[in-house]
C-alpha cells in the first residue's frame, strides 16, 4: 500500500496523471473515503491525462457517464476506447448490473471508475486498483493506493 499526501486539487490532479501513464487497458479504478477528500477531482485529472475533453461532471445523478478517449498508449499500437466513470452512492449491485457493468468492467478497451465503490464490493474484481481518500485536515488528505501499478 502506497500512502500519498496531497494538500491541493492540483496536486490530486498530478497524481492522477502519473497513475494515467501506467493504464494498460481494462482497470476497474475503486474510490472510496471522505466526502469532499477528492474523488472526483482525482477522477477529472485522469480523465483529462487519458485524453477525455471535458468538461467532466460527477455522475452523480446518473450513476454512469461514458466518455470516449483519444489517448494512445505509447507502448502498443492498443487505443483506448471507453472510460466509464460510475458514481455507486446511490445505487448497489443489482442496480450496476442492470446498467451493463458485465458489458464494460475489466474489458481491454475500457477503463472503470467507481466513485463509492464499497457500495457495489460484492462485483468488484479480485486486481481492482483501491483508493481511500481521507481528510487529514482541512488543507491535506492522505490517498491510499493498493494495486500493482507502481506511482
Amino acid at each position: 500500500m502506497q500512502k500519498i499526501l496531497t494538500r491541493n486539487s492540483e496536486e490530486t490532479k498530478n497524481l492522477a496523471k502519473v497513475l494515467a501513464m501506467e493504464i494498460r487497458g481494462g482497470e476497474v479504478i475503486c474510490l472510496s473515503g471522505d466526502l469532499g477528500a477528492g474523488k472526483t477531482t482525482f477522477t477529472q485529472g485522469l480523465l483529462e491525462a487519458l485524453g477525455v475533453e471535458g468538461p467532466y461532471t460527477s455522475p452523480t445523478f446518473v450513476v454512469i457517464k461514458n466518455y470516449k478517449s483519444n489517448f494512445k498508449f505509447q507502448i502498443s499500437n492498443f487505443k483506448l476506447k471507453d472510460i466509464y466513470h460510475i458514481d455507486a452512492y446511490r445505487i448497489g449491485e443489482k442496480d450496476l448490473l442492470e446498467l451493463g457493468w458485465n458489458d464494460f468492467a475489466g474489458k481491454e478497451n475500457c477503463v472503470t471508475i467507481v466513485e463509492w465503490a464499497e457500495r457495489v464490493e460484492k462485483i468488484i474484481p479480485k486486481n481492482a486498483i483501491r483508493m481511500e481518500f481521507k481528510w487529514l485536515n482541512e488543507n491535506e488528505r492522505e490517498i491510499n493506493i493498493n494495486t500493482s501499478i507502481k506511482t
